[in-house]
């Protein structure tokens, strides 16, 4: 973005509240809500980590408990960011000096930044969740798809949790004249990219990166993000920097998890798996990410009206074309033999329960048929674009109110 490379603003120009000095923003910036959103950013590195681990113990293991290593990093992030954001609603009710109490916001006579209240929410949500989905697998036995009532529970949560740290990530950036705020705001952002990722690996096995659907769930799902980040970002290459973290990430779990022995324990087992089964190769989304940010540079920070919608559109090519370049073919070398190593981990991702078979090396849905899958057409292309550019029109939005986070 071009606001990246100027000079930063004065922080009294960002105070929309006279009430409060501009010093004493500062102040609550850098001294008490620097440390809570380190912890933020633990409790959603633990939380994306966890999940990630789970989808692996189920695919390699089958059965498990509610105490497994992964849903205890799950939980702890849970609890962690409950305990962060509890602990400043009792620290701006009942100990914050008047700079601190006008500086946050008020629910129910209680005070605390609006990170802190969203995150109690998530937390909320994610502790729910645990005893439901401990009754839904005992009810109903073990999940075949990521997507169940319990588990959407919890996707919520941990949702909440993230954009909690992110909005705390941002009243940091937003007050405090450092660089710290601003590598800590793209810290979480990958975590939301990470997170968003986890919801759709579904989709995108590499075998479905030939199909439409692939591409319209990823222009749905990382567009809007995507432009957010890049938009409130006030560190160079927001969006690049936040790809750059989730690539790290994923990838590290694609790594490290063949590491650790594994046995099916769930019949029936059609490929004997004796180790933790990895997740797929990242998706390239640095690629679109860097598009992104280039094109905001390029553009300025006029964006209104009209303006917005052009910039809309012109974003949405830039992810379409960039993204399905890249993948396209990327997915062509993920099935064949030069990428069945540890660092690809090709034909490496298939769980007990999947049959050894030619199928797995073969792109799926390429030809007319289904009513879930079809291939990537012209129609379905525009469709994409669209998607896209409604998801950049938002995240022009969105971005822009996440500026203004003061509180």
């Amino acid at each position: 973005m071009a606001e990246s490379l100027a000079p930063r603003t004065d922080i009294a120009e960002l105070i929309d509240d006279s009430s409060v000095p501009p010093a004493a923003m500062v102040r609550l910036a850098t001294g008490r809500l620097y440390w809570p959103g380190l912890l933020l950013a633990l409790a959603t590195t633990s939380i994306a980590i966890g999940i990630i681990w789970d989808i692996s113990w189920h695919i390699s293991i089958g059965r498990d408990t509610f105490w497994t290593p992964a849903h205890l990093a799950i939980h702890f992030g849970g609890i962690l960011g409950g305990c962060v954001g509890g602990w400043l609603a009792f620290r701006y009710t009942f100990l914050a000096r008047e700079e601190g109490r006008t500086s946050s916001v008020g629910i129910l006579g209680a005070r605390a930044p609006l990170g802190a209240w969203v995150t109690i929410w998530g937390a909320v949500a994610m502790i729910t969740s645990a005893p439901f989905d401990d009754w839904w697998h005992n009810a109903y036995g073990v999940d075949v798809k990521i997507i169940s009532p319990p588990h959407v529970l919890l996707g919520l949560g941990m949702l909440g949790i993230n954009l909690g740290a992110l909005l705390l990530g941002l009243s940091h950036q937003n007050r405090a004249n450092d660089a710290p705020g601003d590598w800590l705001f793209a810290y979480i952002g990958g975590i939301f990219l990470t997170l968003g990722s986890v919801f759709v690996m579904e989709y995108s096995t590499p075998n479905l990166q030939h199909t439409a659907v692939f591409y319209e769930i990823c222009a749905g799902t990382f567009t809007i993000r995507l432009v957010t980040l890049a938009v409130a970002g006030r560190i160079s290459w927001p969006a690049s920097r936040a790809a750059a973290v989730y690539l790290v990430l994923q990838g590290f779990m694609t790594w490290i998890l063949p590491l650790f022995p594994a046995h099916p324990k769930l019949a029936p087992i059609f490929h004997p798996v004796t180790h933790m089964v990895p997740p797929a190769f990242p998706l390239l989304l640095i690629f679109p990410a860097l598009a992104i940010d280039v094109l905001l540079r390029k553009t300025g920070a006029d964006w209104s009206g009209w303006r917005r919608v052009a910039l809309s559109f012109a974003l949405g090519v830039a992810f379409v074309a960039v993204f399905l370049a890249v993948q396209w073919f990327f997915a062509e070398f993920l099935l064949t033999p030069a990428a069945d190593n540890w660092f690809f981990a090709g034909n490496r991702y298939w769980g007990y329960d999947s049959a050894p078979g030619g199928w797995a090396q073969k792109f799926w849905c390429v030809t007319a048929g289904g009513p879930n899958f079809y291939p990537l057409t012209g129609t379905a292309i525009l469709a994409c674009w669209a998607i896209a550019a409604g998801g950049a029109w938002l995240g022009l939005l969105w971005g822009g109110w996440m500026k203004k986070v003061l509180r």
